[in-house]
């Protein structure tokens, strides 16, 4: 593995290649625009053709039984500043695929991004993994084309695999929702398609900083990719932050129960979706997609669509010589192992209108209050268009003065190590974090191209 971490390094310090010419990216993006656009419009739940309200429950399903439902859930939190809340969640047990191929050109690791329309996407195209499917796409029970790249992903055995693993996604709005992010490196020819192009990890790194162009499954793919040690001095031993992990689990009292989507309480159901009575946090709405380019040229489905531009911030600072973020153990009811390690502030501000104010997410306000001389990354990034509508948060990585005890048992000090040694495995970082880690990883690269 080190030959390989030093070549990644490798692709992260390289800002230039033959390949792709990063002055000339906007005009590349901007042609295959104007060729490949998906535009969703809003329309009736009823006028989703292929989805049916189930009798009773309401739940909204596929009538191929495939794709995802949406129902009901109800939380327990006796531990939280709200103890009970119904709320509608995205059921999608399949395990879809996010892989990005890599293959050498000149001694330098490069990467097959596609750029990619999703109806959920505020701009339109976004760069996106090789492949980004779920089981009903690759299998095709959407009766579409088939997925370019596919096999370098389902058959690896003439491949190198440089990482593998299944993380989950956003745990307020999906029920233990996973997908296994890949990343194969080949020393076949590969034909490159229209729409897709090779790209240096420091050329993504780059564009990682720009809002809106890398979007949430390319980064988490990249956040799982091997990264070069530093030098020791975690503040916590990995022994006691696994055990600090495996006690916030067993100690967590968070239950859920599915119920009907229509017998949410204080949720109210319209011809055009489920709505909050505050007329905050959420909807699930429907949307009629039109796609060029896409597998299928047109669909209907549900989408949630959030209320507000969400904060998702790492505090950072010093601790023996070594960089460290602040991370928090979170709960959240879509969890399928109950807490993640999320970053340190992850929220939409907008929702705590009407909510307790004990409620209010420790540390916001002093990410909310910092002046560039300490903002180090900040970029609006949208979150994934296949299930979300405009779904956009602002990320940012502040350096702090928190002190080494963070004053409560929820928030630890985690070195970028320890980090990647837990993406090595499933369900440690959330996906808010790992975009984060993939931001911090770009950071090197970015002060070098200054």
């Amino acid at each position: 593995m080190a030959d390989v971490t030093a070549r990644i390094a490798r692709s992260a310090a390289a800002v230039e290649s033959p390949l792709t010419d990063l002055a000339g990216f906007d005009d590349w993006f901007a042609e295959y625009g104007e060729k490949i656009c998906t535009t969703a419009e809003r329309v009736p739940l009823a006028a989703l053709d292929q989805w049916y309200e189930t009798p009773v429950t309401g739940d909204l399903r596929h009538r191929t039984g495939k794709f995802f439902t949406v129902h009901g859930l109800r939380v327990h939190d006796p531990t939280g500043a709200v103890h009970w809340w119904d709320q509608p969640i995205i059921d999608q047990p399949e395990v879809g695929i996010l892989g990005i191929l890599v293959k050498e050109f000149d001694g330098v690791p490069h990467f097959l991004m596609q750029a990619k329309a999703e109806p959920g996407n505020p701009g339109g195209l976004q760069l996106s993994p090789t492949v980004q499917a779920t089981r009903s796409n690759y299998t095709g029970v959407h009766k579409g084309r088939p997925v370019p790249y596919l096999d370098y992903f389902r058959d690896t055995s003439r491949h190198r695999v440089i990482a593998d693993v299944r993380q989950s996604e956003q745990g307020a709005w999906f029920y233990r929702k996973r997908n296994r992010n890949m990343v194969v490196e080949t020393t076949t020819e590969v034909e490159v398609l229209e729409g897709f192009r090779w790209f240096t990890l420091g050329q993504l790194y780059l564009l990682l900083s720009r809002d809106d162009i890398v979007n949430m499954d390319a980064r988490t793919v990249m956040a799982c990719l091997p990264a070069r040690s530093r030098p020791d001095g975690a503040l916590h031993r990995t022994t006691d932050v696994l055990s600090w992990i495996t006690g916030a689990r067993s100690l967590a009292g968070v239950s859920t129960q599915r119920i009907a989507l229509s017998g949410l309480d204080e949720w109210e159901h319209t011809d055009m979706g489920y709505s909050h009575e505050s007329g905050g946090f959420f909807d699930v709405i429907g949307v009629s997609v039109t796609a060029n380019g896409r597998e299928v040229g047109g669909w209907r489905q549900a989408m949630i669509e959030p209320h507000g531009t969400g904060v998702i911030a790492f505090l950072m600072r010093r601790i023996n010589g070594v960089e460290h973020v602040l991370v928090h153990a979170r709960t959240e009811p879509g969890y399928a192992d109950v807490v993640e390690l999320a970053p340190t502030v992850q929220c939409v501000p907008e929702s705590y209108r009407w909510l307790p104010s004990a409620a209010r997410p420790r540390h916001l306000d002093e990410v909310l209050a910092a002046g560039p001389d300490r903002i180090r990354f900040e970029a609006v990034l949208s979150e994934e268009g296949g299930r979300f509508f405009h779904a956009r948060n602002r990320y940012l990585i502040v350096d702090s003065d928190v002190p080494e005890d963070p004053g409560h048992p929820d928030y630890r000090w985690l070195s970028m190590d320890q980090l990647t040694g837990l993406l090595r495995h499933s369900h440690y970082l959330n996906v808010q974090a790992r975009s984060l880690v993939a931001c911090l990883r770009g950071l090197e690269t970015a002060r070098s191209a200054r």
